[in-house]
């Protein structure tokens, strides 16, 4: 337990820093920002989703802190694809942010790699939406 303890007062001291993926999540946040924002602007999205986003990366976030919160405890934990799932719906920004921040399922490399292919489904069925169906769908109106 004192081992456990002087790990955490170290990785305290150290502060916030931004780890792993940082040179590849922070524009791809940036780029699914703009390809929402253009979503909306050009009709292809409803508004609706400008708040939908912010909120399910928020809802993402507290999922994380609440697994940590269980594991510290030792109690029951939110199961890993319960997490994915909420990454897959849109909440990866938040998801990454809580890895960040909370320092947790940042080192495990199979949650990663999976983590990492639910941005990229999202992004994928994001695009294939803005390009492909969503002027199919509007132009049925």
């Amino acid at each position: 337990m004192r081992q456990r303890d002087s790990i955490v007062r170290r990785e305290a001291a150290r502060g916030f820093r931004v780890t792993r993926g940082a040179a590849l999540a922070l524009p791809l946040m940036l780029a699914y920002a703009a390809a929402i924002g253009w979503g909306v602007w050009a009709g292809r999205l409803p508004q609706w989703v400008l708040a939908a986003g912010p909120l399910i990366s928020l809802l993402t976030f507290f999922a994380y802190w609440q697994d940590k919160y269980a594991a510290q405890q030792r109690r029951w934990r939110i199961p890993e694809k319960t997490l994915h799932l909420w990454s897959l719906a849109g909440g990866w920004p938040g998801a990454w942010l809580a890895q960040q921040v909370l320092r947790h399922k940042s080192r495990k490399t199979s949650f990663q790699n999976t983590y990492w292919t639910t941005v990229v489904l999202h992004g994928a069925a994001l695009a294939g939406w803005l390009v492909w169906l969503a002027p199919r769908v509007y132009a049925i109106k």
